[in-house]
């Protein structure tokens, strides 16, 4: 896998190994791998897996490698071998449509599996996957709940309209871009401004909006939002008002 360049920072400070921050009274880790992790509770908490994005957009005759899910699942699993969390909590769009689940290969079926095995395992439902299976036949393990609430957090798929404390949502795959150095880079981010977090999307097939869209505007409080890049490696915390629009 090709290795991007750091994002250039306005004020030459390094990147950081994870970040831990206080959401709501609530202090939480963000993980450089695009995860959101809650030592407390040995919580962890990913965010628009997108899972067979690849099989999906075949139907519609638009031709992808079909190995997304096969990527999305490793680096997952990558992920909770070195968190090795109690529970996980998957923030909605864990596939790309509702069909996506019937149809997942016996491998993947199988590493799903496994990464439940020993731990809770809770599937938010998602605007593309709002009618998820459950049960024996084509069940995907684990939950499905529309949202929960834990450690004074509400986890939902969507971020409500409007000032929202202590929610953690996913939904709009939020990206950063600087410039600097005359270049300019553009990663995943996670945005928050200390009451509610948006977690940037998991899946190796999900796009990225710009925090400055203005699907943004009314979730943050503009002097404390801040977006947490995604490097090489390290997350490098910028300021909205230091980030470039597209």
């Amino acid at each position: 896998m090709k290795t991007l360049p750091a994002p250039p920072q306005p004020d030459g400070a390094p990147g950081l190994a994870e970040a831990r921050i206080v959401l709501d009274g609530v202090e939480v880790v963000l993980d450089v791998a695009g995860a959101l992790w809650m030592p407390q509770s040995r919580t962890l908490v990913v965010a628009d897996l997108h899972l067979e994005k690849g099989s999906s957009l075949a139907r519609r005759r638009v031709f992808l490698p079909p190995y997304d899910t096969g990527a999305t699942l490793a680096a997952l699993a990558l992920l909770i071998q070195r968190r090795d969390p109690a529970q996980v909590i998957c923030l909605g769009d864990s596939f790309h449509d509702n069909g996506g689940a019937a149809r997942l290969g016996e491998a993947e079926r199988s590493r799903i599996a496994a990464l439940q095995r020993g731990r809770a395992w809770y599937w938010v439902a998602g605007n593309h996957d709002s009618d998820l299976p459950s049960g024996i036949d084509g069940g995907i393990g684990g939950e499905i709940v529309a949202e929960m609430a834990l450690e004074g957090l509400l986890f939902r798929h969507e971020p409500a309209v409007g000032p929202q404390r202590g929610e953690v949502a996913g939904h709009l795959h939020p990206s950063a871009k600087v410039r600097g150095r005359g270049r300019s880079v553009r990663r995943r981010a996670f945005a928050t401004d200390g009451d509610r977090l948006v977690m940037p999307a998991f899946g190796v097939l999900a796009g990225g909006l710009n925090v400055l869209d203005r699907a943004f505007f009314s979730l943050f409080r503009p002097p404390r939002a801040r977006a947490f890049m995604l490097g090489d490696g390290r997350l490098f915390p910028v300021a909205f008002a230091s980030l470039s629009p597209d």
